[in-house]
């Protein structure tokens, strides 16, 4: 009989994190680049069908959430500048390429849309944007791949309240129903990522965020492969959210960093100082700085990978189709079949991906926290 494990001593500090996550604002600067949507429609002129629009649409982020046909969920649009203040307002007003109070989506987007993108920008009269007081927008918005996040750190909240409190009041009796599901899971998250990785006597501080870092990921991919409400937003696909998950790794890294950590890092003993100062002194500081680089990039490119796989597949039974329904009827059982293998292999993927975000993570702790006494040459 299984009365529990050490690690879910650590519940209330995951919840903690996992509602530090959800504080942290998605926002962008209106000044940068966006992410884009495409969601052009022609209701003039039927138009060919194009994969590469109907790929774009599906990886990119957007303000509102597709459902079927020409029906989506409108998502709140928060802006803020000095000059005019807080502004909230529903995205379906911008649908279409309306302009409403001044703002419209920008028109301006790499795939060439009027509709596309998350990226709102003001407009003058004539209709071109008004750069200087775009510039000064800071955009808060509520966009499908922020919903997501919000949907999935609540959800964490709940299963991990849940689970701690059937902990707490039957601490003596064997898991069952979720307790059961995901004791195996954070026993391995401790015993074969957290512990080896950074060692028994310095691994439990870094417990609650190793966690939440798996979970969240997880989840997150998890969401991704979900075809409809509320799932299919490409949030791990998105450079900016791996690259936030990354940047907390790094500064917790940094925040822990022990002297011998630096020495062996920057000053490597037994070494001449003309090669640590000319060679191996550069290239260990570019390690460090390309460390969250490594962990951003092969999240983000996995599984938009994955994506872009599984909609080209499927894409295949509307470019068959415009030739003749035989045609698309034809190709589509085989386009069906290998969209279900390429889904089932993203699955595998997104449980991987957040095993190793989360395995470099604890090594990268293990090195920065190591002391002179732990250290073998």
């Amino acid at each position: 009989m299984t009365t529990g494990i050490k690690g879910f001593r650590h519940i209330k500090s995951l919840l903690a994190a996992i509602a530090l996550l959800l504080a942290v604002p998605t926002f962008s600067y209106a000044g940068d680049t966006a992410s884009t949507e495409a969601s052009a429609k022609a209701p003039e002129s039927k138009e060919k069908f194009n994969a590469g629009d109907m790929i774009i649409e599906h990886v990119s982020d957007a303000h509102s959430w597709h459902i079927a046909g020409d029906f989506s969920i409108p998502l709140p649009v928060i802006l803020y500048s000095k000059d005019r203040g807080l502004m909230i307002f529903s995205s379906a007003k911008l649908k279409h390429g309306n302009v409403f109070k001044g703002l419209e989506k920008d028109p301006n987007s790499p795939n060439g849309f009027k509709e596309s993108g998350v990226h709102i920008v003001v407009a003058n009269a004539d209709g071109t944007v008004n750069k200087a007081e775009t510039d000064k927008l800071w955009d808060l918005s509520i966009t499908k791949n922020a919903a997501t996040i919000l949907i999935t750190g609540f959800l964490l909240i709940f299963i991990f309240t849940s689970v701690a409190k059937a902990y707490k009041n039957q601490a003596m009796a064997a898991p069952k129903g979720m307790q059961s599901f995901f004791e195996p899971v954070v026993q391995f998250i401790r015993d074969d990522i957290a512990i080896p990785s950074i060692g028994n006597k310095k691994y439990e501080k870094f417990m609650p965020y190793l966690l939440t870092l798996f979970f969240f990921i997880l989840f997150l991919n998890l969401f991704g492969l979900i075809p409809f409400f509320p799932g299919g937003a490409n949030v791990t696909g998105n450079i900016t959210i791996t690259m936030t998950l990354a940047c907390f790794t790094f500064i917790l890294m940094m925040a822990n960093s022990t002297k011998t950590y630096w020495g062996h890092t920057l000053w490597m003993p037994g070494v001449p100082p003309l090669v640590k100062v000319l060679i191996l002194g550069p290239i260990e500081t570019l390690g460090i700085i390309l460390k969250p680089f490594t962990l951003l990039i092969r999240i983000f490119a996995n599984m938009l990978a994955g994506h872009i796989v599984a909609l080209s597949f499927f894409s295949l039974i509307f470019i068959f189709g415009t030739m003749s329904a035989v045609a698309g009827y034809g190709v589509s059982v085989v386009s069906v079949i290998f969209t279900i293998i390429m889904l089932l292999l993203d699955t595998l993927v997104a449980l991987i991906q957040a095993y190793v975000f989360t395995l470099l993570s604890a090594m990268y702790f293990g090195m920065a926290t190591e002391e002179a006494s732990e250290h073998h040459h």
